[in-house]
């Protein structure tokens, strides 16, 4: 997760209070995947952006997790995520979010 992203995710955690923040993410990859969600749930692991050392605790998922695929409108999920999904590794990016979720997500 960039800086940029980092700063955000950060200030709408302090704006809006970290029980209120869903973060959702689109990585082609489980460790992509896991490294930004432990990011923005544990602080920055590579000590180098703004969530360094800052334990958010946020709720995060995966777009490709049957969660979230069952709140996205059947047509704006088959137009917009369906093509990518098939070409991904959906159980290892499953299994990776579900890893940080039960380990440091306070707000589930």
């Amino acid at each position: 997760m960039d800086l940029e992203n980092q700063k955000r995710v950060k200030e709408f955690a302090e704006q809006y209070g970290p029980e209120n923040i869903v973060v959702l993410l689109g990585a082609a990859e489980g460790e992509a995947s896991g490294l930004a969600a432990e990011t923005v749930t544990a602080g920055d692991p590579t000590f180098a952006g703004p969530l360094t050392g800052v334990s958010l605790g946020l709720t995060v998922y995966h777009i490709c997790e049957p969660e979230i695929k069952a709140e996205v409108d059947e047509q704006v999920y088959e137009d917009q995520i369906s093509m990518m999904e098939m070409v991904l590794d959906v159980d290892d990016i499953v299994n990776e979010m579900s890893s940080i979720r039960e380990q440091y997500c306070k707000y589930l």
